[in-house]
């Protein structure tokens, strides 16, 4: 191959069909592989200094990057659902004593100089109360399951109840009760909407 045999060719014959692929070498009159270069604080003084660019300072091209922000999202959403408070109900009272599973992901992209924010979540909410049965004062704890919800698509919330077992509840109060519990999902929802936003303008 001519130029000093920087490349070389390679070829196969096979069954009446060829093909031909090129291999770099790396000899003392090729061109080097880039490096990895580490920015001084001038470099990263001046580069913070253009505003309308997002991303990392190494990434001032615009090209693709994605943040994971999974730790982030899954305290602040625990944070907000767990002070959603005490709810009154007819019969009783209830409240979100721990967010026992939230699980999913969320992340930061900037792609062309813009920013996109997604995420994708399921969580089981821990819920314990009282309600007045026939007279009687009883504690009552269950689980609240929310589905997989994502960017977007809050509107659609769902969620299911599970009552914990109570020999003494007959169906009709743990129908009730079920219910009761399903209340949550107006304020459960905005909290979830105050994430969003969040995420949003982070």
């Amino acid at each position: 191959m001519e130029n000093g045999g920087v490349t070389s060719e390679k070829q196969q014959e096979t069954a009446g069909s060829s093909y031909t692929y090129w291999v770099r070498e790396a000899t003392a009159d090729a061109a080097p592989f880039p490096v990895p270069k580490k920015l001084n604080q001038n470099e990263i003084i001046s580069t913070e200094s253009q505003p309308n660019v997002l991303g990392s300072v190494w990434n001032r091209a615009g090209t693709w990057e994605e943040k994971n922000l999974n730790k982030w999202a899954s305290d602040r959403i625990k944070e907000l659902l767990t002070s959603v408070g005490s709810m009154e109900f007819s019969g009783g009272k209830a409240e979100i004593a721990e967010v026992s599973t939230c699980s999913g992901d969320a992340f930061l992209v900037t792609v062309r100089n813009r920013k996109r924010v997604g995420y994708n979540y399921e969580l089981t909410l821990k819920v314990e109360g009282e309600w007045i049965i026939r007279g009687e004062k009883k504690m009552v704890k269950g689980h609240i399951d929310i589905p997989e919800f994502s960017f977007g698509e809050l509107d659609e919330l769902q969620m299911q109840v599970r009552l914990s077992e109570e020999k003494d509840l007959l169906q009709p109060d743990k129908f009730q009760i079920s219910q009761d519990l399903k209340l949550f999902l107006s304020p459960v929802r905005e909290k979830l909407v105050q994430f969003e936003q969040e995420l949003k303008d982070r």
